[in-house]
Protein backbone atom coordinates (compact mmCIF):
# COMPACT_ATOMS: atom_id res chain seq x y z
CA UNK A 1 0.00 0.00 0.00
CA UNK A 2 1.39 3.44 -0.94
CA UNK A 3 1.89 6.34 1.43
CA UNK A 4 -0.93 8.15 -0.35
CA UNK A 5 -3.35 5.28 0.35
CA UNK A 6 -2.41 5.32 4.06
CA UNK A 7 -2.91 9.09 4.44
CA UNK A 8 -5.71 10.12 6.83
CA UNK A 9 -8.78 11.11 4.85
CA UNK A 10 -9.54 14.32 6.63
CA UNK A 11 -11.11 16.76 4.19
CA UNK A 12 -8.99 19.84 3.50
CA UNK A 13 -10.74 22.96 4.87
CA UNK A 14 -11.88 25.55 2.38
CA UNK A 15 -9.92 28.81 2.32
CA UNK A 16 -10.85 31.97 0.44
CA UNK A 17 -13.19 30.05 -1.86
CA UNK A 18 -10.52 27.64 -3.12
CA UNK A 19 -12.62 24.52 -2.43
CA UNK A 20 -16.29 25.56 -2.66
CA UNK A 21 -19.08 23.05 -2.30
CA UNK A 22 -21.50 23.15 -5.23
CA UNK A 23 -25.23 23.41 -4.65
CA UNK A 24 -27.67 20.68 -5.67
CA UNK A 25 -28.99 22.95 -8.43
CA UNK A 26 -25.49 23.48 -9.83
CA UNK A 27 -24.79 19.74 -9.76
CA UNK A 28 -28.08 19.06 -11.55
CA UNK A 29 -27.08 21.57 -14.26
CA UNK A 30 -23.67 19.91 -14.65
CA UNK A 31 -25.27 16.46 -14.80
CA UNK A 32 -27.08 17.43 -18.02
CA UNK A 33 -23.70 17.59 -19.75
CA UNK A 34 -21.94 14.70 -18.01
CA UNK A 35 -22.19 11.16 -16.72
CA UNK A 36 -22.06 9.52 -13.27
CA UNK A 37 -19.43 6.85 -12.59
CA UNK A 38 -18.96 4.58 -9.55
CA UNK A 39 -15.32 4.50 -8.39
CA UNK A 40 -13.33 2.08 -6.25
CA UNK A 41 -10.87 3.09 -3.53
CA UNK A 42 -7.39 3.47 -5.06
CA UNK A 43 -8.75 4.15 -8.56
CA UNK A 44 -7.18 7.16 -10.33
CA UNK A 45 -9.34 9.76 -12.09
CA UNK A 46 -6.38 11.33 -13.89
CA UNK A 47 -2.61 11.37 -13.51
CA UNK A 48 0.05 14.00 -13.21
CA UNK A 49 1.33 14.90 -16.67
CA UNK A 50 -1.90 14.04 -18.52
CA UNK A 51 -2.57 16.53 -21.31
CA UNK A 52 -6.35 16.26 -21.22
CA UNK A 53 -8.62 16.16 -18.19
CA UNK A 54 -12.38 16.24 -17.74
CA UNK A 55 -14.20 18.27 -15.10
CA UNK A 56 -14.92 16.04 -12.08
CA UNK A 57 -17.47 16.63 -9.32
CA UNK A 58 -17.42 14.33 -6.28
CA UNK A 59 -20.91 13.02 -5.52
CA UNK A 60 -19.87 10.66 -2.72
CA UNK A 61 -16.64 9.30 -1.27
CA UNK A 62 -13.36 11.18 -0.99
CA UNK A 63 -10.60 12.02 -3.47
CA UNK A 64 -6.93 12.69 -2.67
CA UNK A 65 -4.83 15.06 -4.77
CA UNK A 66 -1.34 13.52 -4.79
CA UNK A 67 2.00 14.87 -5.92
CA UNK A 68 4.54 12.38 -7.26
CA UNK A 69 2.12 9.46 -7.32
CA UNK A 70 4.16 6.26 -7.49
CA UNK A 71 7.36 8.09 -6.51
CA UNK A 72 6.82 10.23 -3.42
CA UNK A 73 3.05 10.00 -2.82
CA UNK A 74 2.70 13.39 -1.16
CA UNK A 75 -0.96 14.12 -0.41
CA UNK A 76 -1.67 17.80 -1.09
CA UNK A 77 -5.39 17.92 -0.34
CA UNK A 78 -8.46 15.74 0.27
CA UNK A 79 -11.96 16.52 -1.02
CA UNK A 80 -15.41 15.14 -0.36
CA UNK A 81 -18.94 15.27 -1.74
CA UNK A 82 -19.98 18.47 -3.50
CA UNK A 83 -16.50 19.64 -4.43
CA UNK A 84 -14.98 19.72 -7.91
CA UNK A 85 -11.41 18.85 -8.88
CA UNK A 86 -8.79 20.64 -10.95
CA UNK A 87 -7.15 24.06 -11.01
CA UNK A 88 -6.13 26.58 -13.67
CA UNK A 89 -5.33 23.79 -16.15
CA UNK A 90 -9.11 23.33 -16.56
CA UNK A 91 -9.35 26.78 -18.18
CA UNK A 92 -6.04 26.87 -20.06
CA UNK A 93 -5.64 23.26 -21.31
CA UNK A 94 -2.33 22.91 -19.47
CA UNK A 95 -1.12 19.52 -18.31
CA UNK A 96 -2.39 18.09 -15.02
CA UNK A 97 0.01 18.74 -12.14
CA UNK A 98 -1.42 16.36 -9.50
CA UNK A 99 -2.88 12.85 -9.57
CA UNK A 100 -6.48 12.43 -8.41
CA UNK A 101 -6.90 9.16 -6.45
CA UNK A 102 -10.06 7.82 -4.85
CA UNK A 103 -9.31 7.60 -1.13
CA UNK A 104 -12.73 6.15 -0.36
CA UNK A 105 -15.14 4.44 -2.76
CA UNK A 106 -17.85 6.68 -4.14
CA UNK A 107 -19.44 8.22 -7.21
CA UNK A 108 -18.04 10.94 -9.49
CA UNK A 109 -19.76 13.14 -12.07
CA UNK A 110 -17.58 13.60 -15.17
CA UNK A 111 -18.21 16.55 -17.51
CA UNK A 112 -16.15 17.24 -20.67
CA UNK A 113 -14.22 20.49 -20.22
CA UNK A 114 -15.48 21.68 -23.61
CA UNK A 115 -18.93 22.13 -22.05
CA UNK A 116 -17.74 24.39 -19.23
CA UNK A 117 -18.04 27.52 -21.37
CA UNK A 118 -21.65 26.69 -22.23
CA UNK A 119 -22.37 26.01 -18.57
CA UNK A 120 -20.84 29.34 -17.53
CA UNK A 121 -23.13 31.14 -19.96
CA UNK A 122 -26.18 29.39 -18.50
CA UNK A 123 -25.10 30.03 -14.91
CA UNK A 124 -22.64 32.98 -14.66
CA UNK A 125 -22.37 32.50 -10.90
CA UNK A 126 -21.14 28.95 -11.45
CA UNK A 127 -18.63 30.17 -14.04
CA UNK A 128 -17.31 32.85 -11.69
CA UNK A 129 -17.09 30.35 -8.84
CA UNK A 130 -15.08 27.89 -10.93
CA UNK A 131 -12.70 30.55 -12.27
CA UNK A 132 -12.07 32.08 -8.85
CA UNK A 133 -11.41 28.67 -7.30
CA UNK A 134 -9.05 27.69 -10.13
CA UNK A 135 -7.02 30.90 -9.75
CA UNK A 136 -6.76 30.51 -5.97
CA UNK A 137 -5.78 26.83 -6.28
CA UNK A 138 -2.98 27.75 -8.69
CA UNK A 139 -1.70 30.29 -6.16
CA UNK A 140 -1.88 27.68 -3.40
CA UNK A 141 0.12 25.17 -5.44
CA UNK A 142 2.79 27.77 -6.19
CA UNK A 143 2.96 28.78 -2.53
CA UNK A 144 3.31 25.15 -1.43
CA UNK A 145 6.11 24.55 -3.91
CA UNK A 146 4.27 21.63 -5.44
CA UNK A 147 3.74 20.62 -9.06
CA UNK A 148 6.36 19.25 -11.44
CA UNK A 149 9.93 18.86 -10.17
CA UNK A 150 13.09 20.40 -11.55
CA UNK A 151 16.13 18.43 -10.39
CA UNK A 152 19.47 20.09 -10.96
CA UNK A 153 22.45 21.97 -9.60
CA UNK A 154 22.11 25.57 -8.50
CA UNK A 155 25.30 26.26 -10.45
CA UNK A 156 23.92 24.92 -13.74
CA UNK A 157 22.84 27.60 -16.26
CA UNK A 158 20.21 25.20 -17.63
CA UNK A 159 18.76 24.65 -14.17
CA UNK A 160 18.49 28.42 -13.71
CA UNK A 161 16.90 28.75 -17.16
CA UNK A 162 14.22 26.16 -16.41
CA UNK A 163 13.47 27.62 -12.97
CA UNK A 164 13.14 31.12 -14.37
CA UNK A 165 10.83 29.94 -17.16
CA UNK A 166 8.61 28.10 -14.68
CA UNK A 167 8.50 31.05 -12.27
CA UNK A 168 7.78 33.68 -14.94
CA UNK A 169 4.96 31.54 -16.37
CA UNK A 170 3.49 30.94 -12.91
CA UNK A 171 3.80 27.17 -13.32
CA UNK A 172 3.65 25.31 -9.99
CA UNK A 173 6.91 23.46 -9.50
CA UNK A 174 9.48 22.40 -6.93
CA UNK A 175 13.22 22.73 -7.34
CA UNK A 176 15.26 19.84 -5.95
CA UNK A 177 18.80 21.13 -5.44
CA UNK A 178 21.49 18.51 -6.06
CA UNK A 179 23.87 20.37 -3.75
CA UNK A 180 21.59 20.73 -0.73
CA UNK A 181 18.61 18.35 -0.99
CA UNK A 182 19.54 15.06 0.65
CA UNK A 183 16.80 13.19 -1.20
CA UNK A 184 17.80 14.40 -4.68
CA UNK A 185 20.02 11.46 -5.57
CA UNK A 186 17.46 8.95 -4.26
CA UNK A 187 14.84 10.44 -6.60
CA UNK A 188 17.25 10.21 -9.54
CA UNK A 189 18.17 6.60 -8.72
CA UNK A 190 14.52 5.54 -8.77
CA UNK A 191 14.24 7.06 -12.24
CA UNK A 192 17.50 5.55 -13.48
CA UNK A 193 19.11 8.97 -14.01
CA UNK A 194 22.65 9.96 -13.06
CA UNK A 195 23.50 13.42 -11.63
CA UNK A 196 25.49 14.10 -14.80
CA UNK A 197 22.27 13.90 -16.83
CA UNK A 198 20.61 16.72 -14.90
CA UNK A 199 18.80 19.02 -15.01
CA UNK A 200 15.68 16.94 -15.51
CA UNK A 201 12.00 17.80 -15.23
CA UNK A 202 9.73 15.18 -13.63
CA UNK A 203 6.06 15.20 -14.60
CA UNK A 204 4.94 12.11 -12.72
CA UNK A 205 6.63 8.72 -12.72
CA UNK A 206 6.17 8.27 -16.48
CA UNK A 207 7.07 11.74 -17.77
CA UNK A 208 10.75 12.68 -17.41
CA UNK A 209 12.38 15.36 -19.59
CA UNK A 210 16.17 15.44 -19.77
CA UNK A 211 17.41 19.04 -19.95
CA UNK A 212 14.49 20.23 -22.11
CA UNK A 213 14.50 23.54 -23.93
CA UNK A 214 11.97 26.09 -22.75
CA UNK A 215 9.84 25.26 -25.78
CA UNK A 216 9.99 21.52 -25.04
CA UNK A 217 8.96 22.10 -21.44
CA UNK A 218 6.14 24.40 -22.57
CA UNK A 219 4.79 21.79 -24.97
CA UNK A 220 4.98 19.05 -22.33
CA UNK A 221 2.94 21.25 -20.01
CA UNK A 222 0.33 21.99 -22.65
CA UNK A 223 1.26 25.58 -23.52
CA UNK A 224 0.29 26.07 -27.19
CA UNK A 225 3.07 26.27 -29.77
CA UNK A 226 3.20 28.95 -32.47
CA UNK A 227 1.21 27.69 -35.43
CA UNK A 228 2.63 28.53 -38.84
CA UNK A 229 0.64 28.01 -41.99
CA UNK A 230 -0.66 29.61 -45.14
CA UNK A 231 -3.53 31.35 -43.37
CA UNK A 232 -3.24 35.08 -42.82
CA UNK A 233 -4.55 36.19 -39.42
CA UNK A 234 -6.10 39.59 -38.83
CA UNK A 235 -3.90 40.59 -35.91
CA UNK A 236 -0.50 39.54 -34.60
CA UNK A 237 0.30 40.79 -31.10
CA UNK A 238 3.99 40.56 -30.23
CA UNK A 239 4.37 40.67 -26.47
CA UNK A 240 1.87 39.46 -23.86
CA UNK A 241 2.26 41.96 -21.06
CA UNK A 242 -0.69 44.17 -19.99
CA UNK A 243 -0.70 46.12 -23.28
CA UNK A 244 -0.43 43.00 -25.45
CA UNK A 245 -3.05 41.09 -23.48
CA UNK A 246 -5.44 44.05 -23.69
CA UNK A 247 -4.97 44.18 -27.47
CA UNK A 248 -5.55 40.40 -27.64
CA UNK A 249 -8.75 40.57 -25.59
CA UNK A 250 -10.25 43.45 -27.56
CA UNK A 251 -9.08 42.17 -30.93
CA UNK A 252 -10.45 38.67 -30.39
CA UNK A 253 -13.68 39.92 -28.82
CA UNK A 254 -14.36 41.98 -31.95
CA UNK A 255 -14.05 38.95 -34.18
CA UNK A 256 -10.46 39.31 -35.35
CA UNK A 257 -8.38 36.17 -35.88
CA UNK A 258 -5.78 37.02 -33.21
CA UNK A 259 -2.40 35.45 -32.46
CA UNK A 260 -0.38 36.64 -29.46
CA UNK A 261 3.30 35.76 -28.99
CA UNK A 262 5.70 36.20 -26.09
CA UNK A 263 9.33 35.16 -25.75
CA UNK A 264 9.18 34.41 -22.03
CA UNK A 265 5.78 34.55 -20.31
CA UNK A 266 2.38 36.18 -20.28
CA UNK A 267 2.03 39.14 -17.94
CA UNK A 268 5.31 40.88 -18.73
CA UNK A 269 6.88 42.89 -15.91
CA UNK A 270 3.45 43.21 -14.28
CA UNK A 271 3.23 39.42 -14.02
CA UNK A 272 6.14 39.45 -11.58
CA UNK A 273 4.55 42.09 -9.33
CA UNK A 274 3.31 40.76 -6.00
CA UNK A 275 0.54 43.33 -5.50
CA UNK A 276 -0.76 46.25 -7.56
CA UNK A 277 -2.76 48.58 -5.34
CA UNK A 278 -3.48 51.55 -7.62
CA UNK A 279 -5.15 49.77 -10.55
CA UNK A 280 -8.70 50.91 -11.18
CA UNK A 281 -11.39 48.61 -9.81
CA UNK A 282 -9.24 46.70 -7.30
CA UNK A 283 -9.25 48.75 -4.07
CA UNK A 284 -7.76 45.88 -2.08
CA UNK A 285 -5.08 45.37 -4.73
CA UNK A 286 -4.45 42.45 -7.06
CA UNK A 287 -1.32 40.48 -7.83
CA UNK A 288 0.19 40.88 -11.27
CA UNK A 289 0.07 37.13 -11.77
CA UNK A 290 -3.68 36.91 -11.07
CA UNK A 291 -4.37 39.85 -13.38
CA UNK A 292 -2.33 38.20 -16.13
CA UNK A 293 -4.02 34.81 -15.66
CA UNK A 294 -7.46 36.42 -15.81
CA UNK A 295 -6.50 38.29 -18.99
CA UNK A 296 -5.19 35.10 -20.63
CA UNK A 297 -8.41 33.23 -19.81
CA UNK A 298 -10.42 36.16 -21.15
CA UNK A 299 -8.44 36.40 -24.41
CA UNK A 300 -8.62 32.65 -25.02
CA UNK A 301 -12.36 32.67 -24.25
CA UNK A 302 -12.82 35.02 -27.22
CA UNK A 303 -10.66 32.84 -29.45
CA UNK A 304 -7.20 34.42 -29.26
CA UNK A 305 -4.29 31.99 -29.57
CA UNK A 306 -1.48 32.80 -27.12
CA UNK A 307 1.88 31.07 -27.62
CA UNK A 308 4.80 30.96 -25.15
CA UNK A 309 7.73 30.82 -25.69
CA UNK A 310 7.68 32.47 -29.10
CA UNK A 311 10.68 34.75 -29.61
CA UNK A 312 10.23 37.26 -32.47
CA UNK A 313 13.47 37.84 -34.38
CA UNK A 314 12.36 39.89 -37.40
CA UNK A 315 9.47 41.86 -38.88
CA UNK A 316 9.28 41.25 -42.61
CA UNK A 317 6.99 41.54 -45.60
CA UNK A 318 5.50 38.45 -47.21
CA UNK A 319 3.32 38.67 -50.31
CA UNK A 320 2.05 42.07 -49.27
CA UNK A 321 1.34 41.14 -45.64
CA UNK A 322 3.25 41.60 -42.41
CA UNK A 323 5.30 38.58 -41.34
CA UNK A 324 6.80 37.98 -37.89
CA UNK A 325 9.67 35.51 -37.98
CA UNK A 326 10.40 33.52 -34.80
CA UNK A 327 13.66 32.09 -33.48
CA UNK A 328 12.56 28.52 -34.31
CA UNK A 329 12.11 29.44 -37.98
CA UNK A 330 8.32 29.71 -37.81
CA UNK A 331 6.74 32.66 -39.62
CA UNK A 332 3.35 34.11 -38.65
CA UNK A 333 1.62 36.25 -41.28
CA UNK A 334 -1.01 38.90 -40.56
CA UNK A 335 -2.82 41.94 -41.87
CA UNK A 336 -1.83 44.03 -38.88
CA UNK A 337 0.72 43.85 -36.06
CA UNK A 338 0.66 45.32 -32.55
CA UNK A 339 4.11 45.50 -30.97
CA UNK A 340 3.95 45.27 -27.17
CA UNK A 341 7.34 43.77 -26.34
CA UNK A 342 7.92 46.05 -23.35
CA UNK A 343 11.23 46.61 -21.62
CA UNK A 344 13.70 44.79 -19.41
CA UNK A 345 15.59 46.07 -16.39
CA UNK A 346 19.19 47.05 -16.93
CA UNK A 347 21.99 45.03 -15.37
CA UNK A 348 24.32 46.49 -12.79
CA UNK A 349 27.88 47.10 -14.09
CA UNK A 350 29.50 44.80 -11.55
CA UNK A 351 32.30 42.23 -11.75
CA UNK A 352 31.17 38.60 -11.32
CA UNK A 353 27.52 39.55 -11.93
CA UNK A 354 26.88 36.63 -14.31
CA UNK A 355 28.17 34.21 -11.67
CA UNK A 356 25.37 35.24 -9.29
CA UNK A 357 22.49 35.83 -11.73
CA UNK A 358 19.64 33.36 -11.34
CA UNK A 359 21.11 32.03 -8.08
CA UNK A 360 21.39 35.14 -5.89
CA UNK A 361 20.75 38.08 -8.23
CA UNK A 362 17.22 38.43 -9.61
CA UNK A 363 15.22 40.78 -11.84
CA UNK A 364 11.80 39.77 -10.50
CA UNK A 365 10.36 39.22 -7.02
CA UNK A 366 7.81 36.42 -7.17
CA UNK A 367 6.93 33.63 -4.73
CA UNK A 368 9.65 31.46 -6.29
CA UNK A 369 12.41 33.99 -5.55
CA UNK A 370 11.01 34.73 -2.09
CA UNK A 371 11.10 31.04 -1.19
CA UNK A 372 14.78 30.81 -2.11
CA UNK A 373 15.75 33.52 0.38
CA UNK A 374 13.13 33.10 3.10
CA UNK A 375 14.21 34.63 6.45
CA UNK A 376 17.51 35.82 4.93
CA UNK A 377 18.72 39.43 4.61
CA UNK A 378 18.19 40.77 1.06
CA UNK A 379 18.72 44.01 -0.86
CA UNK A 380 16.68 45.75 -3.53
CA UNK A 381 18.17 48.26 -5.98
CA UNK A 382 15.90 50.80 -7.65
CA UNK A 383 13.71 53.81 -6.99
CA UNK A 384 10.59 53.15 -9.06
CA UNK A 385 7.28 51.45 -8.33
CA UNK A 386 8.58 47.99 -9.25
CA UNK A 387 11.36 48.31 -6.68
CA UNK A 388 8.89 49.56 -4.07
CA UNK A 389 6.41 46.73 -4.67
CA UNK A 390 9.22 44.16 -4.54
CA UNK A 391 10.54 45.62 -1.29
CA UNK A 392 7.18 45.36 0.47
CA UNK A 393 6.59 41.85 -0.83
CA UNK A 394 10.02 40.60 0.23
CA UNK A 395 9.55 42.17 3.68
CA UNK A 396 6.87 39.52 4.28
CA UNK A 397 9.44 36.74 3.74
CA UNK A 398 12.90 38.15 4.56
CA UNK A 399 14.51 40.37 7.17
CA UNK A 400 15.99 42.82 6.96
CA UNK A 401 15.25 44.22 3.47
CA UNK A 402 17.50 47.10 2.44
CA UNK A 403 16.29 49.37 -0.38
CA UNK A 404 19.17 51.08 -2.18
CA UNK A 405 18.58 54.15 -4.34
CA UNK A 406 21.13 56.41 -6.06
CA UNK A 407 19.24 59.63 -5.37
CA UNK A 408 18.24 61.40 -2.20
CA UNK A 409 14.44 61.35 -2.52
CA UNK A 410 12.45 58.11 -2.42
CA UNK A 411 9.32 59.92 -3.65
CA UNK A 412 10.92 61.24 -6.85
CA UNK A 413 10.00 58.21 -9.02
CA UNK A 414 7.82 56.14 -6.65
CA UNK A 415 4.09 56.48 -5.99
CA UNK A 416 3.22 58.12 -2.69
CA UNK A 417 1.26 55.13 -1.35
CA UNK A 418 4.34 52.90 -1.73
CA UNK A 419 6.63 55.46 -0.13
CA UNK A 420 4.31 55.75 2.90
CA UNK A 421 4.14 51.98 3.37
CA UNK A 422 7.91 51.55 3.03
CA UNK A 423 8.60 54.32 5.55
CA UNK A 424 6.30 52.61 8.07
CA UNK A 425 7.58 49.06 7.49
CA UNK A 426 9.96 48.04 10.32
CA UNK A 427 11.56 45.29 8.21
CA UNK A 428 12.76 47.80 5.58
CA UNK A 429 15.81 50.04 5.75
CA UNK A 430 16.16 52.70 3.03
CA UNK A 431 19.70 53.68 2.04
CA UNK A 432 19.82 56.92 0.02
CA UNK A 433 22.69 57.95 -2.29
CA UNK A 434 23.84 54.32 -2.23
CA UNK A 435 25.27 52.19 -5.05
CA UNK A 436 26.49 48.59 -5.11
CA UNK A 437 30.20 48.25 -5.86
CA UNK A 438 30.97 44.57 -5.19
CA UNK A 439 29.25 41.20 -4.81
CA UNK A 440 30.81 39.00 -2.14
CA UNK A 441 30.33 35.24 -2.04
CA UNK A 442 31.48 31.91 -3.42
CA UNK A 443 30.16 29.60 -6.16
CA UNK A 444 27.36 31.99 -7.07
CA UNK A 445 25.98 32.08 -3.52
CA UNK A 446 25.80 35.71 -2.42
CA UNK A 447 26.90 36.46 1.13
CA UNK A 448 27.31 40.23 1.31
CA UNK A 449 27.32 43.49 -0.63
CA UNK A 450 29.95 46.21 -0.62
CA UNK A 451 28.24 49.57 -1.21
CA UNK A 452 29.32 53.19 -1.58
CA UNK A 453 27.67 56.48 -0.66
CA UNK A 454 27.89 58.44 -3.92
CA UNK A 455 28.08 61.78 -2.05
CA UNK A 456 30.61 61.09 0.69
CA UNK A 457 32.47 58.26 -1.05
CA UNK A 458 32.25 56.23 2.16
CA UNK A 459 32.14 52.46 1.62
CA UNK A 460 30.52 49.85 3.84
CA UNK A 461 29.49 46.22 3.75
CA UNK A 462 26.40 44.34 4.93
CA UNK A 463 25.04 40.81 4.69
CA UNK A 464 22.73 39.96 1.79
CA UNK A 465 21.76 36.51 0.56
CA UNK A 466 19.95 37.89 -2.49
CA UNK A 467 19.98 41.04 -4.59
CA UNK A 468 16.92 42.22 -6.55
CA UNK A 469 17.58 44.71 -9.35
CA UNK A 470 14.97 47.12 -10.75
CA UNK A 471 16.90 49.90 -12.47
CA UNK A 472 16.28 51.68 -15.75
CA UNK A 473 14.55 50.14 -18.73
CA UNK A 474 15.88 48.92 -22.06
CA UNK A 475 13.27 48.34 -24.79
CA UNK A 476 12.95 44.96 -26.50
CA UNK A 477 13.47 46.32 -30.00
CA UNK A 478 16.69 44.67 -31.25
CA UNK A 479 14.59 42.52 -33.59
CA UNK A 480 13.13 45.66 -35.23
CA UNK A 481 16.42 47.27 -36.24
CA UNK A 482 16.12 48.71 -39.75
CA UNK A 483 12.41 47.84 -39.92
CA UNK A 484 10.80 50.68 -37.94
CA UNK A 485 11.77 54.20 -36.86
CA UNK A 486 13.17 54.19 -33.31
CA UNK A 487 14.18 57.06 -31.05
CA UNK A 488 17.71 57.59 -29.74
CA UNK A 489 17.08 55.16 -26.86
CA UNK A 490 15.64 52.38 -29.02
CA UNK A 491 11.94 52.96 -28.25
CA UNK A 492 9.45 52.72 -31.13
CA UNK A 493 8.28 56.03 -32.60
CA UNK A 494 4.56 56.32 -33.29
CA UNK A 495 2.12 58.84 -34.76
CA UNK A 496 3.52 61.93 -36.52
CA UNK A 497 6.93 61.39 -34.88
CA UNK A 498 7.29 58.10 -36.74
CA UNK A 499 7.02 59.68 -40.20
CA UNK A 500 6.97 63.48 -39.89
CA UNK A 501 7.56 64.12 -43.59
CA UNK A 502 5.35 61.34 -44.94
CA UNK A 503 8.33 60.02 -46.90
CA UNK A 504 9.33 57.16 -44.58
CA UNK A 505 6.88 54.79 -46.23
CA UNK A 506 5.38 55.76 -49.60
CA UNK A 507 2.73 53.02 -49.28
CA UNK A 508 0.95 55.15 -46.68
CA UNK A 509 -0.80 56.82 -49.66
CA UNK A 510 -0.40 60.38 -48.51
CA UNK A 511 -1.83 60.06 -45.00
CA UNK A 512 -0.14 60.74 -41.69
CA UNK A 513 0.41 57.81 -39.30
CA UNK A 514 -2.45 57.06 -36.93
CA UNK A 515 -1.78 57.93 -33.23
CA UNK A 516 -0.19 54.57 -32.27
CA UNK A 517 0.94 53.59 -35.76
CA UNK A 518 4.63 53.16 -36.49
CA UNK A 519 6.59 54.15 -39.59
CA UNK A 520 5.25 51.01 -41.28
CA UNK A 521 1.53 51.20 -42.15
CA UNK A 522 -0.55 48.64 -40.28
CA UNK A 523 2.06 48.12 -37.55
CA UNK A 524 1.25 49.69 -34.18
CA UNK A 525 3.23 49.99 -30.94
CA UNK A 526 1.75 50.13 -27.43
CA UNK A 527 2.88 50.09 -23.82
CA UNK A 528 6.38 50.55 -22.46
CA UNK A 529 8.11 49.82 -25.78
CA UNK A 530 6.56 52.93 -27.34
CA UNK A 531 8.51 56.18 -27.28
CA UNK A 532 6.83 58.66 -24.96
CA UNK A 533 4.63 56.13 -23.15
CA UNK A 534 3.61 56.78 -19.54
CA UNK A 535 5.23 53.57 -18.20
CA UNK A 536 2.22 52.67 -16.06
CA UNK A 537 0.13 49.53 -16.30
CA UNK A 538 -3.19 51.35 -16.63
CA UNK A 539 -1.92 53.39 -19.58
CA UNK A 540 -0.48 50.25 -21.19
CA UNK A 541 -3.87 48.51 -20.97
CA UNK A 542 -5.50 51.63 -22.37
CA UNK A 543 -3.11 51.78 -25.31
CA UNK A 544 -3.58 48.09 -26.06
CA UNK A 545 -7.34 48.60 -26.16
CA UNK A 546 -7.09 51.81 -28.19
CA UNK A 547 -4.86 50.13 -30.74
CA UNK A 548 -7.71 47.83 -31.83
CA UNK A 549 -9.88 50.83 -32.74
CA UNK A 550 -6.99 52.12 -34.86
CA UNK A 551 -6.46 48.68 -36.41
CA UNK A 552 -10.10 48.76 -37.56
CA UNK A 553 -9.57 52.23 -39.00
CA UNK A 554 -6.48 51.10 -40.85
CA UNK A 555 -8.12 47.97 -42.27
CA UNK A 556 -11.12 49.93 -43.49
CA UNK A 557 -8.86 52.08 -45.62
CA UNK A 558 -6.47 49.35 -46.73
CA UNK A 559 -6.73 47.23 -49.81
CA UNK A 560 -5.83 43.55 -49.97
CA UNK A 561 -2.96 42.86 -49.64
CA UNK A 562 -2.31 45.50 -47.00
CA UNK A 563 1.20 46.43 -48.22
CA UNK A 564 2.18 47.51 -51.69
Amino acid sequence: MTTAEQAPLRETPDSYGAYPRLTEEQIELLARFGARHPKRAGETLYREGDQACDFHVILSGKVMMVEGYGLEDRVISVHGAGRFLGELNLLTDQAVLLTAVMGEPGEVLTVPVAHLRDLAMQDPNLGDQIMRACLIRRSILIGLGTGFRIVGSRYSPDTRRLREFAARNRLPHRWIDLEQDKGAEAVLRRLGITPEETPVVILGAEHVLRNPTNAELARALGLPAPCAGNDVCDLIVVGAGPAGLAASVYGASEGMATVALDAVATGGQAGTTSRIENYLGFPAGISGSELADRAVIQAEKFGARISVPADATALEEHEGYHAVRLSDGTTITGRTVVIATGVCYRRLPLPRLEEFEGVSVYYAATVAEAQSCRNDPVAVVGGGNSAGQATLFLAQHSAPVRLLIRGGDLAKDMSRYLVDRIEHCPQVEVLLHTEVRELIGEKGSLEALKVENNQSGERSMFQARALFVFIGATPHTDWLAGQLSLDDHGFVLTGPAADPTGEENPSRIGRAPLPLETSRPGVFAVGDVRSGSIKRMASAVGEGSMAIRLVHEYLQGAKEPVLS
